[in-house]
């Protein structure tokens, strides 16, 4: 029998880093039921911070994150983003351009940045430098060495079983031994419902939403290392230049189970489709694809805080494609608000944050 002061569930960017923060100040362990940290929607992620991406309190909490980021080594590249539209796309293309802040330019400024662009179809495009790639390895494995160096236990291959209660301590059983704990850290990606029925804890109505994402070759002659993330106006693709290709996702948002996701052969092909419309090169074949979960709450905003009603059991769940950029400042809060310490966050992202917004005792 392991026993911790504090047990979290989940390998992802959320788990590890708040593993990161507590362990300065607690005994920390860490279950994962792969074989490997990160394997689900953190392994998958498009590695970009947009800290004005998202639900206003995702993006006050991404801010929040920025000096973080932009201190450490390493961990950012200038990226830029690119926002184009074509006819009829008027409105979602200014909501969505003044909601990220980004600067109105001419379709020609828009094809001499990404000269694949169609300039017969693009007809409005705005831009900004306020996004940089992440690199996504190198921060979880800064925050695993984080965790690990001050002593937290960090057990893969380890899915809960069971978990109970046992006096004031709850008791989670794996393939690799029980584990006690006085605090339970929900950080289960898709699966925190689950974990939350498991538990005993009423649920609190997480969706997982399916995003695929293709790789496919930069066309002949062209170089991406310089060209912005594209984003089509209603987010009805993007494409993103990564290791010398590009990775072109139809953005959508397919319900589904936890489950190791996979990309739908339909769903990416509509998708290329809608991005090759765009474009003056053809999509001639793919170099590989995947899926990922993007895990939401019923309002589309993380939820960080303790439950209504069982005040040991702490939810750090629904990041839905924003783990990363928000994870210094998400992480901070929740280990402060787990340790009962003051924290540099406004009362209001606070309580929007929190699992009471739900009503729920």
């Amino acid at each position: 029998m392991q026993k911790t002061d504090i047990l979290i569930i989940g390998g992802g960017i959320a788990g590890v880093s708040v593993a990161a923060r507590l362990a300065h100040h607690a005994r920390v362990t860490l279950i994962e039921a792969e074989a490997a940290l990160a394997h689900h929607a953190s392994g998958r992620s498009a590695a970009l911070f947009e800290p004005r991406y998202g639900a206003p309190a995702v993006v006050e909490l991404s801010l929040a994150s920025s000096d973080f980021f932009h201190g450490a080594e390493g961990i950012l590249s200038p990226r830029g983003m690119l926002m184009v539209g074509k006819p009829g796309d008027e409105a979602a293309f200014g909501a969505e351009a003044d909601g990220m802040a980004l600067a109105r330019i001419s379709p020609a400024e828009a094809c001499g940045m990404v000269p694949i662009l169609n300039p017969d179809v693009v007809t409005m495009a705005a831009y900004a430098d306020h996004a940089w790639d992440v690199d996504t390895d190198l921060l979880m494995q800064r925050f695993a060495r984080e965790a690990r160096s001050h002593g937290a236990q960090i057990i893969t291959r380890a899915p809960a079983q069971t978990i109970t209660r046992q006096g004031s301590e709850w008791e989670v059983t794996t393939p690799q031994g029980p584990v006690r704990a006085k605090v339970l850290v929900n950080a289960a990606g898709a699966w925190v419902d689950l974990i939350a029925q498991m538990a005993g804890v009423t649920p609190l109505g997480f969706t997982p939403l399916r995003r695929s994402m293709a790789r496919i070759p930069t066309p002949l002659g062209h170089d991406p290392a310089r060209w912005p993330m594209i984003f089509a106006a209603g987010e009805a693709w993007y494409m993103k230049p990564d290791a010398g290709a590009l990775i072109v996702s139809p953005a959508e948002e397919d319900p589904a189970e936890p489950h190791d996701a996979w990309a739908d052969d339909m769903v990416l092909a509509e998708g290329l489709a809608r991005y090759e419309e765009f474009v003056t090169e053809p999509v001639t074949r793919l170099i590989s694809n995947w899926a990922g979960l993007r895990t939401f709450s019923p309002d589309r905003t993380l939820v960080i805080g303790a439950d209504a009603a069982e005040p040991s059991f702490f939810w750090l769940a629904g990041q839905g494609g924003q783990g990363f950029q928000t994870c210094p400042a998400a992480s901070q809060l929740a280990a402060d608000l787990i340790l009962g310490r003051a924290h540099g966050l406004s009362a209001g992202l606070v309580a929007a944050l929190s699992p009471l917004r739900f009503g729920r005792a």
